[in-house]
């Protein structure tokens, strides 16, 4: 280390100079490191302030598909517009501070660092980032590009704004930059997002229609405190979908089901990457998290209802395929059958749906009716197996045939689990009747009941259908359902059918599915009515039965209490603060005051971030003035400490005996970038599209360029023509950095068109085969070592730079 007296424009506050270089240097490097803790908190405030603004919305009246007008709000800022403006300033704001902060206080001459460093964090977040998130994905998975026009317009910018700063500081006007070319250069960030805006509005399709799209209304859903749709607002039917997979367990209360709910609606809540970047700022600096973290056993609960439940629906309750489950259920296949005297046996199916690969015992038994044990058949107390993969088992009854004369008479089988199965459970049909008879007729059909009541939360009616006065041959009878105050679609779903009963068999159900909402509503009625019967069959007597749905108020209760207790836990894991206290709160005590869900890393970063987090929370919360207060105070504070990076960056590489071009490309670039890092692998892992995690590289990459360093330049430039002097900008380091990383950058965006459009690469830019996906990965990596390596090694003149000035 050699000796190094440099100043800054805040650094340093006294004079050290004659210290020990190695400690100055380790306490340098120290400050550096703890003021990218404090800048990437800092950001964590602006980007609520971000998301605030860009969640403004505006009511419009739109008709829906009964032709009805509702009121719904839409977001005033477009998606794509956000993204390029406020986001992309938001996670690029220390690099563009820095580059105007190191020429207004070098007294408006160029300087290495601050371009440096915008140059360095776009070669890191186009080859690191996207390495990390190829590799990312799990195995065979991958992660398209949704927005596939506008990623297009924001790559060509890209690479246009690093050619665009080689004819500025070559082709042009060689190694000066006039009030022109710095001009240009600002007005192409108006023109990118101006074009990327027409691109994603599909302006220049102009025959294809344009409508309200989902990005930019997002997500619509009914907030019963407004009576209006409203986007990213609590649906109550949301938790109704998801507490119908709840509420069966007995080991979960109220509360921990609320806590289940916000987690689910947390997970499948559309998020920009604002979300993403502040629960990295976040996670490293043990504040209140983004994402709730539930404990070992509801995680378990959680992992197991996802299992059983992959879509989380709002609109009706959708029963599980028995095949998918994870349990065995066993029942009679019927729940009644007769039988003739003189055939002398009766034969009972036995069922077996859901978990087929177990191996289970069931004991049967004959329990005495009308008919006598010995005399009118042989009781029978026996077990049978179900062996892996065997669906149904029959039970065989022997019936007594004699020459007398007797009335009809029953009796009855019952089963149940011999020993004890976590895995398996006796279905509805745990009896069956068995009925003696003396006639040999096919018998009539009737409903056994002329009405039925059904709660809306039960999901399905099930009516029975009997047969009476013979049960010899194959029979059938056709239905249909009938609307009264209860509508087929709306209230339950109905249609016509079949029922077939086979020789002997007595009783049969139809299962009518019911629509279970969160609407409020009456009691409601439908019927079903029999027709048309078959095979010598006859219709008995009651051919129609009433349907009454009934709201259940029991279960509309814990509903109601569960939805309350699911809008605390999704307030508390909003981004942004609601006032001074909370803020205060939230940054004095870990993880936001969640201490019973805190971890030991979590209180290691609490107290190693305290004190920024506490300065900071003197900034006004988001909620005040739609954001724009925050975002000022917060931009501010920004510009200020990243000053004092600029001063630590620069000071530790003079005591280092590097140069600021190299600092900047190495230190201070993986600084500000890497929140950007965890954020865009936190996205990847858990978007189904791959936007949010490279999608806003490029984007962010053209922004740094066109504000930057046209911000700068233009209020360089306007200084020195106040001076009758040009604006000098030395291109050798600088254009050479240029001109390589735009080499590495049409190699990037090159391999993330061909591993689309090439199956073996899996068709998608993130993820896919192993092999293709770790080569891809390791060839960015690569790139961006080779990139750090050729600039530092032109900037030490080891090799000749690429441009000569």
């Amino acid at each position: 280390m050699s000796y190094c007296n440099k100043t800054g424009l805040l650094l340093p506050i006294l004079d050290e100079s004659n210290w020990n270089q190695g400690f100055r240097g380790f306490l340098y490097l120290a400050g550096l490191l703890y003021s990218f803790l404090g800048v990437a908190i800092i950001a964590d405030i602006f980007m609520c302030a971000i998301e605030v603004i860009t969640s403004q919305t505006r009511r419009i009246k739109i008709s829906d598909k009964d032709g009805n007008m509702k009121e719904v709000e839409v977001r005033i800022w477009n998606d794509t517009v956000a993204n390029l403006t406020l986001m992309a300033l938001g996670s690029s704001a220390p690099e563009i501070l820095l580059s105007i902060i190191e020429i207004v206080g070098n007294s408006f001459k160029a300087g290495d660092l601050g371009p440096g460093t915008i140059v360095g964090s776009a070669a890191f977040n186009l080859l690191v980032i996207t390495a990390t998130c190829i590799v990312a994905i799990p195995n065979p998975e991958g992660r398209r590009i949704k927005g596939i026009k506008v990623f297009a317009v924001t790559a060509t910018f890209s690479i246009f704004a690093y050619l665009w700063l080689y004819i500025v500081l070559v082709a042009r006007t060689k190694n000066i930059v006039d009030l022109t070319e710095a001009i240009i250069t600002l007005c192409f960030f108006f023109v990118l997002v101006l074009i990327s805006y027409f691109v994603d509005r599909n302006f220049f399709c102009p025959r294809k229609a344009r409508r309200i799209s989902d990005t930019e209304n997002g997500h619509l859903a009914f907030d019963d405190s407004t009576g209006r749709l409203v986007p990213d607002s609590f649906d109550k039917s949301s938790a109704n979908s998801f507490l119908k997979a709840v509420k069966t367990r007995t080991d979960i209360t109220a509360e921990e089901a609320a806590k289940l709910a916000a987690a689910k609606l947390q997970e499948q809540e559309k998020k920009s990457y604002i979300w993403y970047r502040v629960g990295a700022a976040r996670l490293v600096s043990g504040s209140k998290r983004v994402t709730p973290l539930l404990d070992a056993r509801l995680q378990k609960i959680f992992d197991d209802i996802e299992m059983k439940n992959k879509k989380f629906s709002s609109t009706a309750d959708v029963r599980d395929d028995p095949e998918t489950t994870t349990r065995t259920t066993i029942e009679f296949t019927t729940a009644a059958c007769a039988v003739m005297e003189n055939e002398k046996m009766v034969k009972v199916g036995i069922s077996r749906t859901g978990k087929l690969n177990n191996t289970i015992k069931v004991r049967y038994e004959t329990l005495p009716g009308t008919a006598e044990p010995e005399k009118d058949y042989i009781p029978q107390n026996d077990v049978l197996v179900f062996e892996p993969n065997e669906k149904i088992k029959y039970v065989t009854i022997p019936i007594v045939d004699d020459n007398e004369w007797e009335p009809d008479e029953n009796f009855f089988i019952q089963i149940w689990l011999e020993g004890s199965y976590d895995d398996a459970i006796i279905g509805e049909k745990n009896s069956t009747e068995i009925t003696i008879i003396n006639d040999d007729e096919p018998g009539e059909i009737a409903f056994n009941k002329a009405s039925y009541l059904f709660k809306e939360s039960c999901g399905t009616a099930k009516v029975e259908i009997v047969r009476k006065n013979g049960s010899d041959g194959t029979i059938s009878v056709n239905w249909k359902t009938i609307d009264g105050s209860a509508i087929n679609g709306k209230d339950y779903r109905g249609g016509t059918g079949k029922i077939e009963f086979q020789h002997g068999e007595m009783s049969k159900l139809i299962e009518i599915p019911l629509i279970d909402d969160d609407i409020f509503e009456n009691d409601e009625t439908f019927h079903i009515e029999l027709f048309d019967p078959n095979g010598g069959a006859k219709l008995g007597s009651r051919t129609r039965t009433a349907l009454t749905i009934v709201n259940d108020d029991v279960y509309n209760s814990l509903l109601d209490k569960v939805v309350a207790l699911t809008r605390i836990n999704v307030h508390r894991l909003k981004l942004g603060s609601q006032s001074w206290g909370e803020q205060f709160t939230n940054a004095m005590t870990v993880n936001g005051g969640d201490v019973e869900n805190a971890t030991g890393m979590d209180y290691f970063l609490h107290f190693l971030t305290f004190g920024w987090k506490v300065i900071f929370a003197i900034i006004p919360p988001p909620s005040m003035l739609g954001g724009w207060l925050t975002f000022i105070a917060s931009l501010g504070m920004i510009g200020f400490l990243t000053a004092i990076v600029g001063d630590l960056a620069g000071i530790f590489g003079c005591i280092v005996g590097l140069r600021d071009a190299v600092t900047a490309i190495t230190f201070v670039a993986l600084g500000t970038s890497l929140p950007d890092l965890f954020a865009s692998k936190t996205a990847a892992l858990n978007e189904k599209y791959a936007d949010n995690s490279i999608g806003n590289v490029t984007g962010s990459n053209s922004v740094n360029v066109f504000l930057g360093l046209g911000l700068p330049w233009l209020i360089a430039t306007i200084y020195w023509n106040s001076q009758n002097k040009e604006f000098s900008v030395p291109a050798g380091n600088l254009a050479s950095s240029v001109i390589l990383f735009t080499i590495c950058a049409v190699i990037c965006i090159a391999l993330l068109m061909l591993r689309r459009i090439i199956p073996s690469f899996g068709g998608s830019e993130l993820g896919g085969p192993t092999k293709s996906k770790y080569i891809s990965g390791l060839l960015l990596v690569t790139l961006w070592i080779v990139y750090v390596i050729i600039s530092s090694l032109q900037v030490y003149r080891i090799i000749p730079p690429i441009v000569k000035t």
